[in-house]
């Protein structure tokens, strides 16, 4: 161990979101570097700091800091150069050397104990002189804070989150019932709060505790989707969770529903369970919905005698149910359209774009993900932005209920549109859903596309289900096949899975491909020579555009193992590629790698070929793919290209963020379109493997599906129609209000 004791000289780099510092110390004529985690650290500062030299390949000697405290300066000298650093704010060179020439050895004392005295120096009021010291005085409150948190494990950015959430009453709140953080706090949940209480000597059967575990509870299940929880449920999950009898945590129930933090309702003779929050997405949806579906007044003749001419104009020929879509978005405030690949959703779309705009008409498109948003740009020919995109995401929340984010376009500010236009709603979540309501205005013509047999939504609600089946609203099915998808094995099997009939697996096909093999290292090994040799020239696609989609994360063809295997193969170490390893995970210049939760407060630019930021703004989200053009170890960050050339810089802290993505789950792939993929088929658990899993890999191929496995493993697949339950109430929100 060495000890390093003098100056701060210079601060060369600072994470501010981790605290992660690298700093110049003078001490007896050297220079020191100082490597570590500084909360609130200023140049100027006298520090005393232990730790272990090392040699950096580039930088030279460093101290890697493992313990320091913070030296309150002695001696006159190390006052003024304190002072004269602009470690206090509004105190240059000139005014430090007066206070000390004013103050001598006693300076600090005074600052601290009797600042109006400050005010005896040329060129400091009275109330220059009280902001100096409550400057002082914070500094030193916000330090002390940081090392009292660390005691608990909790990390420098969250300590000032908690400092400027309770300042000196911090304390009192963490000693007696720190479960108000995880309330409070984002980034603070039950369990850190939990192992904080329990360093406390909180006991386990406190109110606060069982109350904030229940909670906790209804959060984890809206992480598998569910918007509630019916009553015994909730009750055998906080008991787990608790460890405690659920006798125990029923009495809590009323208590939390006085406190409006959860919503009770009465649902087929059993209660149901809501964090008051999803209640209310819910509740406040299904009446915005009621409010956009105005039935207008049209002249059928006339749309019928437009419609005839534009499917001249454009030589297409649209069906009945086509038809019937047109006509329904010219008359309805708000249209939902449903339908399978090649049932013609595109020619709809672009056909209703059509009129619209030949009536003069203000036409906005959406989607939930970026890939999805430029499928639709490709298809229709008009820019289709992200739905946070259209609805001016910017990354600072308005409040704890807003989760991190917060939508510059609302019921205030609402889309200047006559037509708006979402599709892929089946990945739209009961959060988008709300805010995407909120910026429509009465009297908007709001049109719904996808598929509702797809998987559900990551986040919470199953919302275009939920829609259709309250049978409140005009939608509209598509189920034909046209002429020329019915030319792809892709579209035809598809359907075929849909309906739970057999596929002729042995049937030779340009695009639907069975290859056999029974074990999973066989079936890997015919991965890889699809991926390499056999797919690119085949799709015209490179190998990184081939995208390989499994069930699972875990075992043998899990994603997991998939990721390090096909890392290998495609980006292979090399010794002119940086790499970082994080969590067991090997990062590597080249690599393919995944964002895995909404980020809303990340910030991107677009580049110029000079690297100059031409366009900049905020939100990374779930599902996002990418690759990675730089890590930067001094820096401590990796920076990824994902699409449009939006370059993302991630600091080493952020890298749980991110996954390789050359394999994904399925169910990541939503929305997304590749040229080729490849799906192992090998056995896994019943619940996972059914047919509107291997629906959606299979509709996510553009030109060629890939099936690698065992044939009667992929028909049980297709003949198990079991969907986990999810626990979503808007559908019956909607019909409550129907009854009214």
């Amino acid at each position: 161990m060495a000890t390093v004791c003098g100056f701060v000289e210079k601060i060369k780099y600072r994470n501010e979101d981790n605290g992660y510092t690298v700093l110049s110390v003078g001490a007896d004529t050297e220079e020191y570097i100082l490597v570590g985690t500084f909360p609130y650290i200023s140049e100027g500062e006298m520090i005393e700091a232990v730790g272990t030299m090392t040699e950096h390949p580039l930088y030279g000697e460093q101290l890697q800091v493992e313990s320091y405290e913070i030296k309150i300066p002695e001696d006159i000298d190390a006052m003024e150069r304190y002072l004269a650093s602009g470690a206090v704010k509004g105190i240059g060179a000139a005014l430090a050397a007066r206070i000390v020439r004013r103050f001598k050895a006693d300076t600090f004392r005074i600052m601290e104990e009797e600042p109006e005295r400050l005010a005896e120096v040329k060129g400091i009021s009275e109330k220059m002189a009280m902001a100096i010291s409550s400057q002082v005085e914070e500094k030193k409150e916000m330090r002390q804070a940081a090392i009292f948190l660390q005691k608990y494990g909790i990390s420098i950015n969250l300590a000032v989150k908690i400092y400027q959430q309770y300042g000196m009453r911090m304390y009192g709140i963490i000693e007696e019932n720190p479960y108000r953080l995880a309330d409070d706090i984002p980034g603070v949940g039950f369990k850190m709060a939990d192992e904080i209480a329990k360093k406390v000597g909180i006991f386990a059967d406190s109110d606060y505790r069982i109350k904030s575990g229940i909670l906790y509870t209804l959060l984890q299940a809206v992480g598998n989707g569910h918007t509630y929880l019916p009553e015994e449920e909730l009750l055998a999950g906080a008991s787990e969770l608790l460890k405690v009898a659920p006798e125990h945590i029923q009495k809590h129930l009323m208590d939390l529903q006085m406190e409006k933090k959860l919503v009770m309702k009465n649902q087929d003779g059993k209660r149901i369970i809501y964090a008051a929050q999803y209640y209310y997405l819910e509740l406040n949806s299904a009446k915005m919905l009621y409010d956009l579906n105005i039935q207008g007044q049209f002249d059928q003749g006339q749309i019928r005698k437009r419609l005839d001419e534009i499917q001249k104009e454009e030589q297409i020929q649209l069906d009945d149910m086509q038809l019937k879509a047109v006509e329904e978005a010219v008359g309805s405030g708000l249209l939902v359209i449903t339908g399978g690949p090649g049932t013609g959703k595109t020619t709809t779309i672009n056909t209703i774009i059509r009129y619209f705009e030949e009536a003069g008409m203000e036409i906005l498109l959406a989607a939930p993900t970026g890939r999805a948003a430029k499928r639709m740009t490709e298809a229709t020919g008009m820019e289709a932005k992200t739905i946070h995109r259209l609805l001016e995401l910017t990354g600072a929340p308005e409040d704890k209920g807003t989760v991190g984010m917060h939508f510059e376009r609302n019921e205030e500010n609402p889309l200047d549109a006559d037509v708006i236009i979402i599709d892929e709603m089946s990945m739209v979540d009961i959060y988008l859903l709300h805010a995407l309501l909120k910026a429509v205005n009465v009297g908007t013509r709001l049109i719904l596309v996808g598929d509702v047999n797809q998987l559900p939504s990551v986040g919470p609600g199953n919302v275009l289900r939920d829609i259709i089946e309250s049978d409140c609203f005009h939608v509209v099915k598509l189920t034909r096949i046209f002429r020329q998808a019915s030319q792809s094995d892709i579209i035809v099997n598809a359907h075929r899975i849909h309906g739970g009939e057999r596929i002729d697996l042995g049937r030779r096909s340009k695009d639907f491909l069975f290859v056999r093999r029974e074990n999973p290292d066989a079936i890997i090994s015919a991965m890889i020579t699809l991926v390499r040799e056999k797919l690119p020239s085949y799709v015209h696609a490179d190998p990184f555009e081939i995208q390989i989609m499994t069930p699972m994360r875990k075992g043998a063809l899990g994603v997991e193992r998939l990721n390090g295997i096909f890392q290998a193969y495609l980006n292979p170490p090399d010794r002119n590629k940086a790499e970082r390893e994080s969590g067991g995970v090997i990062y590597r210049v080249g690599d393919k790698v995944m964002q895995v939760k909404n980020n809303y407060q990340m910030e991107w630019e677009i580049r110029s070929q000079y690297g100059i930021p031409m366009e900049s703004g905020m939100g990374v989200f779930n599902g996002d793919m990418g690759i990675i053009r730089e890590i930067n170890e001094f820096a401590e960050t990796l920076t990824v290209e994902f699409d449009e050339g939006r370059m993302v810089e991630y600091g080493f802290k952020q890298l749980e963020e991110l996954e390789l993505a050359y394999a994904i789950t399925i169910h990541k792939s939503q929305g997304s379109e590749y040229p080729a993929v490849v799906i192992p088929v090998h056995s896994g658990p019943r619940m996972l493997m059914t047919r509107n899993l291997i629906y959606t890999a299979v509709t996510r191929a553009r030109t060629c599906v890939c099936l690698v496995g065992i044939p009667e493993t992929f028909q049980a697949m297709v003949d198990n129609e079991m969907e986990q339950r999810r626990y979503s109430g808007l559908k019956d929100r909607i019909l409550e209000l129907a009854q009214l």
